[in-house]
């Protein structure tokens, strides 16, 4: 209802023009010191984020007093229950929160960065509490380090994940969505349009475009959304409409003294300034702003493929193959004998993929068609509807009855952890393209093979084989550019709902 009123309330702020578009009511330039601006319509800002400090002050204290108590009594029965060291150790992990911004409006729910926070925060209280029980040669403190901090963090993550579905569930319904004005030129604006409407998660809801002659391409809206002004007027419009952000897209309007101009004319406005880089697909922990010579100069480092981050990756792929396949074992041996029983032929598939850098390995996973299916593509060539290079169908003949049901929950993957474990393969990476799509890779879609290829992925976690080439590309080219572990971790979690769910598997 909030969301609602605001809309109404912005839209009674336009007048319409000759040309049938929309432009703020009052005077075309900018406003006068001092007078009012609507304020950003977000109501449910500062409740969202009261109820994750809640949320995480909550896991501290079940950490804290549950946890560590179990552990002081345990160590210390005539101790006390938690005691000065779990006072400490509360106190600490609070600072660590804060110190590293986990509460940051910015941050909370959306993208990697929120739980990267939260890891950097809890990597920090542990080393903490373990130098000053160096320092101060405290013993009792080595269990609320190895044991306390960790637990904690096993509490809270799946809290502010709980939170964020929430929120993103609201979002698709319309509701908890920054209103947002967007200004540049009608491709870049309309390209802005499409993507808040199809991650609607992310809360954006362009409310109102401004463009370089203030009209749209031939129609006084783009995609729907109203064209309000001109680029020159944005910063009337934005604060009188109360939009959340102002979006700036690409325009050969824009020079660096007009945005420098229109930073300065939206202070105190309550809209935050975000420009669009041309870069559009490099983001993360690859994007640095530095000053040189007295200018702001956005600084792109080369992509990660070697160092620390990545012999950590490879652990943790060991580590994580190893456990899961002891975990899966009796899954694994009932879907054999299923495979077996339903159809002939062998349990196992084998098949020739390519991975880093070029070089061919062979993949395992178990068998869901009837034994010779690979002789049968050309038969159904023409019924084919994968997008790009490869070849899908929807009800294709050739898969069993068992293999149907391992497909849509991706079951049939599961021996490909044996592959992850021998080394060609990670658990989360681009698609494992067959050597005839490769062929046929165009030079900048050879760039997925810089990295392993995965068990999962971007494009596991976005809709698997529902999503256009075009679109598994982009998901692909995105992580070798920005890979990370945190977004790994991320990945991963979200895997697990998608298998489930079963959406875009056949």
């Amino acid at each position: 209802m909030r969301d609602q009123v605001g809309y109404s309330r912005r839209r009674a702020a336009l007048r319409p023009t000759p040309s049938g578009g929309w432009r703020a009511r009052g005077p075309r330039v900018g406003l006068p010191a001092g007078e009012p601006s609507f304020p950003p319509v977000a109501g449910w800002e500062p409740k969202y984020r009261a109820g994750v400090i809640a949320g995480d002050l909550v896991a501290v204290v079940l950490g804290v007093l549950g946890v560590g108590g179990y552990v002081q009594h345990r160590a210390y029965p005539d101790g006390p229950l938690v005691g000065l060291v779990g006072l400490t150790t509360f106190a600490v992990l609070l600072a660590a929160l804060m110190v590293n911004r986990a509460w940051n409006s910015a941050a909370l729910g959306q993208g990697a960065e929120e739980f990267r926070r939260l890891g950097r925060a809890f990597v920090a209280a542990a080393v903490v509490l373990a130098l000053g029980g160096l320092l101060f040669d405290i013993a009792r403190l080595r269990p609320w380090v190895f044991v306390v901090v960790p637990a904690t963090a096993l509490l809270l993550f799946p809290i502010r994940y709980a939170q964020r579905q929430l929120l993103h569930r609201r979002r698709r319904e319309g509701r908890c969505l920054l209103p947002v004005m967007a200004a540049g030129s009608l491709d870049t604006v309309q390209d802005l349009i499409s993507r808040t409407r199809g991650s609607a998660h992310l809360g954006w809801r362009v409310d109102a475009v401004c463009t370089a002659d203030g009209l749209g391409d031939g129609l006084p809206d783009v995609d729907g959304v109203p064209v309000i002004g001109r680029l020159s007027d944005l910063a009337t419009h934005a604060r009188r409409g109360g939009y959340r952000i102002v979006a700036v897209t690409p325009d050969q309007y824009w020079t660096p003294q007009r945005l420098q101009q229109l930073a300065w004319r939206l202070e105190g406005s309550g809209a935050e300034m975000v420009v669009a880089p041309v870069l559009m697909e490099v983001a993360g922990p690859r994007l640095h702003v530095d000053a040189v010579l007295g200018m702001p100069l956005l600084r792109v480092s080369a992509p990660s493929f070697t160092g620390v981050r990545r012999v950590v990756k490879d652990a943790m792929d060991k580590v994580g193959s190893a456990v899961l396949l002891a975990l899966l074992a009796p899954v694994m041996l009932f879907v054999a004998a299923a495979i077996a029983i339903d159809s002939r032929g062998p349990v196992f598939y084998k098949q020739r993929r390519v991975g880093k850098d070029g070089r061919e390995f062979t993949i395992v996973k178990f068998r869901t068609m009837v034994t010779g299916a690979h002789r049968m593509v050309t038969q159904l060539a023409e019924q084919n509807e994968g997008n790009g290079v490869l070849f899908k169908m929807r009800k294709d003949p050739r898969v069993t009855r068992v293999g149907a049901v391992l497909r849509r929950y991706s079951i049939d993957e599961l021996p490909q952890l044996f592959n992850v474990l021998a080394g060609p393969m990670s658990l989360v990476g681009p698609r494992p393209p067959l050597p005839e799509e490769t062929a046929r890779y165009a030079p900048d879609v050879r760039r997925r093979l810089l990295v392993k290829p995965g068990l999962t992925g971007l494009w596991q976690v976005s809709g698997r084989s529902d999503l256009p080439w075009e679109e598994a590309v982009r998901l692909d080219l995105r992580y070798v550019e920005d890979w990370s572990l945190a977004l790994d971790a991320v990945i991963l979690w979200k895997t697990f709902r998608a298998v489930f769910s079963g959406a875009g598997a056949y």
